[in-house]
C-alpha cells in the first residue's frame, strides 16, 4: 500500500485518499479537498451566534424567565433541553453565558466540536424553552451548529491547528461532506419556501410583498405609500423574490452561474433585513453561502491576509477535487 508523508510544507495530508479514482458521487461528498472554507464557516457562525447571544441579553428573563411571558417551559412532545431539567432564572443566566462563551471558542477554533456541540445544545434549550419567541432564523442556528458539531471543525483557521501543526493558517485535506450538507440545506430551504409560497394567492398575483411591507408591526420603517401601493412595482418585487429563491435552490450549482445568483441573494437577504424585522434569519442564510466559495478562492483570498498561510494544495499532491 502507497504510504503518504503525515506532513506536508505544513499540512496534514494523512487523510488523503490513496485508492481508485472517485466516481462522481463519492468525488461530490468524499473527494479530499482543503477546509478552508469549513473554517471560515466555523468562524463566521462561532461570530454571529455570539452576536445573537448578546442581543437576546436585555429580553432574556423576559423570554426565558420565571417571570417572563411564559414561566414555565412548554411541554411538548418529544422535546427536551437543559431548561426543561433546570427552569429557575440562574439556569437561564448559566446557559446563556454557555452560549456565548462556547461560540466564541468556536469561532476561534479552540477544541473546536466540543464547543459546537455546547453551542448547539444551548441554542436548542432556548428553542425548545419557549418556542413562541423563536422565529426560524434560530431554528437554522440550530441546524447549522448541529452540522459543525459532526464535521472536523477544526480543520483549518483553529487554534486546534495551532495546537497540533504548530500553526493557525494551517489545513487539512478532508472529505467535504459537511460542507456539502450545508450547500444542500441552503438549496432545501429555498425549495421549500418557494413551494410553500406558489400555494398561496397572493405571490401568485404579485401581491405578496406589498402586504408585507404594510404590516407596522414588522415594518423597520414606513415606506411611502405610492410606492407599497404600485402594483407594476410590487409585481416585480414579489414574482423577482420567487425567481431569485428559485435559482438559489437551483442554478447555484452552475459554476458561472453561481457568484451572480448568491449576489443576488444577498441582495434579496439585505433589501428584507433592511425595510422587515427577520431577526437573525438572513444572517444565518449568510452562513450556508459561504459553504459556496471555491476552495482555491478562499486559499486566495486569505494568502493576502497571511503570508503565513499555506495553500493547502501546495507540496507533493497538487491536483484539487472538482469544484462544485
Amino acid at each position: 500500500m502507497t504510504r503518504y508523508p503525515a506532513r506536508v510544507h505544513g499540512q496534514d495530508l494523512r487523510d488523503e485518499a490513496a485508492g481508485p479514482r472517485f466516481g462522481p458521487w463519492n468525488s461530490f461528498w468524499f473527494q479530499p479537498q482543503p477546509m478552508i472554507v469549513l473554517g471560515i464557516v466555523r468562524i463566521c457562525f462561532g461570530l454571529l451566534v455570539a452576536a445573537w447571544a448578546i442581543a437576546l441579553l436585555p429580553d432574556l428573563l423576559t423570554f426565558f424567565g420565571s417571570s417572563g411571558v411564559s414561566p414555565h417551559p412548554m411541554s411538548i412532545p418529544y422535546t427536551w433541553g437543559l431548561l426543561h431539567l433546570f427552569p429557575a432564572d440562574q439556569a437561564v443566566f448559566t446557559v446563556w453565558a454557555m452560549t456565548l462563551l462556547s461560540a466564541l471558542a468556536l469561532a476561534a477554533g479552540w477544541h473546536s466540536r466540543a464547543a459546537a456541540l455546547v453551542v448547539f445544545v444551548c441554542l436548542m434549550s432556548f428553542t425548545r424553552r419557549d418556542p413562541s419567541v423563536i422565529n426560524s432564523g434560530d431554528a437554522l442556528l440550530v441546524v447549522e451548529a448541529l452540522f459543525l458539531t459532526l464535521a472536523p471543525s477544526g480543520a483549518a483557521l483553529s487554534l486546534d491547528r495551532r495546537r497540533t501543526a504548530g500553526s493557525f493558517w494551517t489545513s487539512q485535506r478532508r472529505a467535504p461532506w459537511a460542507v456539502r450538507l450545508l450547500q444542500v440545506q441552503m438549496c432545501l430551504i429555498y425549495l421549500t419556501t418557494v413551494q410553500l409560497k406558489l400555494r398561496g394567492e397572493t405571490w401568485i398575483d404579485g401581491s405578496a410583498v406589498s402586504y408585507a411591507l404594510r404590516l407596522p408591526e414588522l415594518a423597520n420603517f414606513q415606506l411611502p405609500g405610492w410606492l407599497v401601493g404600485q402594483p407594476q412595482i410590487m409585481q416585480i418585487a414579489t414574482w423577482g423574490t420567487l425567481f431569485v429563491e428559485f435559482a438559489l435552490a437551483t442554478l447555484v450549482w452552475n459554476l458561472r452561474l453561481r457568484p451572480w445568483i448568491l449576489c443576488a441573494g444577498a441582495t434579496l437577504h439585505l433589501s428584507i433585513l433592511a425595510t422587515i424585522k427577520v431577526g437573525c434569519f438572513s444572517f444565518a442564510v449568510f452562513i450556508l453561502y459561504l459553504a459556496f466559495i471555491p476552495p482555491s478562492s478562499a486559499v486566495s483570498w486569505l494568502s493576502r491576509l497571511s503570508p503565513k498561510l499555506t495553500p493547502p494544495f501546495k507540496g507533493r499532491n497538487k491536483r484539487i477535487s472538482p469544484e462544485v
